[in-house]
């Protein structure tokens, strides 16, 4: 078993070296097409824009004042969401926001300097800068020049193409019109900070460097949704999962348009953040100034009545009893004002949560009471936020995303613990109240005990003394609002600003390239040669016919490179000529089985025309010949005859005027100039070819011939075509099926393969023909692997014995196999 598996192995080792050795035939495909790959990614290094990708780095956490607790009033405890992550990243994804720094940036005004392949975008890299006036008309998404003509001028010019119309934008309105062209072309010449006024250009040129003469550089104002949509794609993503840290990055081919687009749009965010954070204590300050100010009118008004009532009456200060009383109804009447203010506060609370689906604006604001439970304040302040969310969301996705509905839960289960917490604390003030209102019941009792004149002071002052207490508890209100505001905490900080530190592109990269081209440029042509393989059906190798058919293999002949076929008798030292004579030996071989000992026949074929049976025929021929035996050659392919050509000789007479009795055996024979060689050609074509084959006088003349030559080789038509070959397989002693490298099909082969296995031809082997070592390996053929015939020393071709280094590696790989 062990022996087994190590023969398996070494017979996958020769497939594996075999392929190897196929693979660098086709050298200079691999190195043609590795050469013109690297070629192409060269071009393609230099051809594609260059992409630079920058990014800035953002910390995102709830800041909240510390100057304030959370129960002193809702207005300033306003804070970031607590899931502010998905928040900002919903903010600079969205379309609102990136108007904001478009705007901010002036980024629909493209400047452009002309490069290799295209317009190069030069942003921040001119000397000037362009001041457009936005709520004016400008030519839209049309190129004008900007020719620098002097340190402080320049020329201006547009060309419209013949047009009729131009369009015109006005970003402000971000609105369109037409212009009618009146000149086909606008040129003129301008200085610096001067105000360009036409029908369609309304800007003026901000020096910011100095100025190169004859520089060009062109402007092109962009469409503003257009500019947006480009710069929305900016990529927001979380350093780390549950990181309050945010990496903002862009992509483009000006590093410093990155540089300002990042550093911009962290800018409008941190100011958009600010004020959504003080908003709801902005709307706060103004309601409570306005209940300021009517507080103090108010108390004005009641301060003058209380000064009347004084000065008519000649009463000044209440008397002992008077003041102890006031002083009860008065703290009792605050407190249960604080107490209805704030059930006023919930009902309008419940009222508003009730009919309203959105709390952005609006939501009641308890200005002048006290936070008896922090739950509301805490739910009021997450009910915002959350609904704030939700709107953002809406923007950016459907009303069934997954997201949204479970905001929507959320924002559901916040209105409930709301509305429960409101009704409790309803019920608990209503019972503070009846108590409060017993207690106020016996106060009022004891001012009956009291003069008239008094009473009615206490009644003023005590009028007075509640506004007063308003009048202050707003005024402390409104303090404490406009500082939560000036205090305000931003939630955005600025870890890394975006800047350009010098990186290279982020695409194309050459040195990837590079490998993508060399890995293409091998991978193309292997898949072209193992498709190639896959679909081929020719024959190429010895090791391709020992595998699939078991008719024997008796040699293997070179390509012919001569003009005839005669190529043992030209070139007796050629490495062809030892492979024919190799042939010649191991044909002996086949001899032994033949009864006939004294003259042999050998008989040629082959499954098509084409695979140079004719050739083999005569060289066989020939190298009997040579080595003294009497020889002769017959061509029998009646229907496509060609031995004649090798010879020089015209086929007017031959075995058909024999067989149809025209001529005699004797006069049909020809001598040629190879000693010991006699030729029979085939003759006229005749119209009945196999009939004339298999008549009794074919027959007679095999004989006769056998009589006088030592072998008779007889060159017969392609058994693949016609069945005349087989009718003469009964003459011969052996017979070769010529198979050409690279032309003849496996399948082709299969008939013959067939009758060998069936025994109905015996004494048959291949001759594989015009076998080139280089493309299959070195050495295979002429003889070489069946120990005769190897061919050097006897006078190989130059061409045969040339050392290159292709050569020399399949050598060393023959040598290791």
């Amino acid at each position: 078993m062990g022996l087994k598996n190590k023969t398996s192995k070494n017979k996958e080792n020769i497939d594996y070296k075999s392929f190897i050795l196929y693979l660098l035939y086709y050298w200079k495909l691999f190195v043609i097409t590795v050469i013109t790959a690297i070629i192409i990614a060269k071009f393609m290094n230099g051809f594609l824009e260059e992409q630079y990708r920058l990014s800035s780095l953002i910390s995102v956490k709830e800041e909240t004042n510390p100057l304030f607790s959370t129960g002193t009033n809702i207005a300033f405890n306003w804070g970031g969401a607590s899931d502010e992550i998905q928040t900002i990243q919903t903010i600079l994804r969205s379309r609102s926001h990136n108007e904001k720094v478009v705007k901010e940036t002036k980024f629909f005004i493209s400047y452009l300097k002309e490069g290799k392949y295209r317009l190069k975008d030069v942003y921040g890299y001119t000397p000037f800068s362009i001041n457009l006036k936005t709520n004016k008309p400008q030519l839209y998404s049309k190129i004008f020049q900007i020719e620098i003509t002097g340190e402080n001028t320049f020329h201006l010019s547009v060309d419209f193409d013949g047009l009729d119309y131009c369009k015109l934008v006005t970003y402000d309105t971000d609105s369109y019109s037409d212009y009618l062209i009146l000149k086909n072309k606008f040129s003129k010449e301008y200085t610096i900070d001067e105000v360009i006024s036409t029908p369609f250009f309304n800007f003026s040129i901000k020096k910011n460097n100095d100025f190169k003469i004859g520089e060009i550089y062109f402007i092109r104002f962009e469409p503003f949704d257009g500019t947006v949509a480009k710069y929305k794609q900016i990529f927001v993503k979380e350093v780390s999962v549950g990181s309050s840290i945010i990496e903002l990055s862009q992509q483009g081919p000006n590093k410093k348009r990155i540089v300002d687009y990042l550093n911009s749009t962290v800018k409008i965010l941190d100011k958009v953040k600010q004020d959504q954070k003080i908003l709801y204590a902005k709307k706060t300050k103004k309601w409570i100034d306005h209940l300021f100010k009517k507080e103090k009118n108010s108390l004005d008004n009641i301060e003058k009545e209380l000064g009347f009532y004084k000065e008519e009456n000649n009463i000044f200060n209440l008397s002992l009893e008077g003041s102890k009383t006031f002083e009860e109804i008065i703290e009792i009447e605050k407190e249960k004002k604080d107490l209805l203010n704030y059930i006023d506060y919930l009902n309008k609370l419940k009222k508003y949560i009730l009919t309203h689906q959105e709390y952005l604006d609006g939501v009641p604001v308890p200005a002048l009471i006290k936070i008896q439970d922090v739950k509301i304040s805490q739910e009021i302040i997450n009910l915002i936020q959350k609904s704030t969310i939700r709107e953002r969301l809406k923007d950016v996705v459907t009303e069934n995303h997954p997201s949204l509905n479970i905001l929507n839960n959320e924002i559901t289960a916040v209105e409930t613990n709301l509305l429960e917490n409101i009704s409790n604390l309803k019920i608990i003030n209503n019972d503070k109240i009846k108590k409060l209102n017993k207690r106020l019941q016996n106060s009022n009792s004891k001012l009956k005990n009291i003069p008239s004149r008094e009473q009615g002071l206490l009644k003023y002052k005590r009028n007075f003394e509640i506004s007063e207490a308003n009048y202050n508890y707003l005024k402390q209100k409104s303090y404490e609002a406009g500082t939560a505001i000036a205090a305000n905490v931003s939630d955005i900080k600025i870890i890394d600003k975006a800047k350009d530190i010098g990186n290279g592109p982020h695409y194309p990269q050459p040195k990837f390239n590079y490998i993508v081209a060399l890995m293409f440029g091998f991978a193309l042509p292997l898949f072209y040669v193992l498709i190639r393989t896959l679909f081929d059906k020719k024959i190429h190798t010895v090791e391709e016919i020992k595998k699939k058919f078991s008719i024997p293999i008796l040699g293997v002949v070179g390509r012919n490179q001569e003009d005839n076929n005669l190529v043992v008798f030209n070139k007796p030292k050629s490495v062809i000529s030892e492979s024919f004579r190799a042939i010649r030996s191991n044909i002996q071989f086949m001899f032994k089985e033949s009864k006939n000992s004294n003259s042999k026949t050998i008989i040629l074929t082959s499954s098509v025309g084409g695979e140079g049976k004719t050739m083999i025929s005569v060289n066989i021929a020939t190298v009997f010949a040579l080595s003294g035996k009497k020889t002769v050659l017959i061509g029998l392919d009646l229907r496509k005859p060609k031995i004649y050509d090798d010879f020089d000789l015209p086929n007017d007479i031959g075995v058909v005027n024999y067989l149809i009795n025209q001529k005699s055996l004797d006069e049909i024979i020809i001598s040629t100039k190879i000693p010991n060689f006699d030729l029979i050609l085939s003759g006229p074509i005749p119209p009945n070819p196999s009939e004339l084959l298999i008549n009794e006088k074919a027959n007679r003349m095999i004989e006769i011939l056998k009589d006088t030559y030592d072998y008779i080789i007889i060159d017969t038509p392609p058994v693949g075509l016609v069945s005349d070959a087989l009718e003469l397989f009964k003459f011969s002693d052996a017979v070769i099926y010529v198979v050409r490298q690279d032309y003849s099909e496996k399948g082709m082969m299969k008939m013959i393969e067939d009758k060998y296995k069936n025994k109905e031809v015996t004494n048959i082997s291949y001759v594989l023909n015009d076998f080139s070592k280089k493309k299959y390996g070195y050495g295979y053929g002429y003889g070489y692997g069946y120990g005769y015939g190897y061919g050097y020393g006897y006078g190989a071709d130059e061409n045969d014995q040339k050392n290159g280094i292709i050569s020399k590696i399949i050598r060393f790989l023959k040598s290791n196999k």
